[in-house]
């Protein structure tokens, strides 16, 4: 066997399948990559295995679902599942989003701004 090769990648599929215990879609749908999850200080204590012990240590400060995947090397479907585990277990809070167009320009002021640069 060669650990860098195919049955290394296999394995890390396999890992994946039973840390998720199968699922691949998170109980909450709604958590995007850019969410941000913070611990809730009781969940430091609180009896976790391995991936998820870790999400909650990183999660004492406020970090994205996209970062946890990329510090814990989770691949991205991964992380959502656990990181919608613990929230529905009350280890993590989700922080709510923005509106969507909060502090954003208007699409009119978009297309001005757009229409200027053509005509340099």
């Amino acid at each position: 066997m060669n650990p860098g090769g195919e049955d290394a990648e296999a394995g890390e599929v396999v890992r994946a399948f039973i840390v998720t215990r199968g699922r691949t879609r998170p109980v909450r749908p709604e958590l995007r990559l850019e969410t941000l999850v913070t611990a809730f200080p009781a969940a430091l204590g609180a009896p976790l295995d391995f991936e998820r012990l870790r999400i909650v240590e990183l999660c004492r400060f406020p970090h994205s679902v996209a970062e946890i995947a990329a510090l814990l090397s989770l691949p991205l479907g991964v992380a959502r599942v656990l990181v919608a585990d613990l929230a529905a277990e009350r280890h993590l809070h989700v922080h709510d989003h923005p509106p969507e167009h909060a502090g954003r320009p208007s699409i009119a002021l978009l297309e001005r701004i757009r229409d200027g640069l053509l005509r340099l």
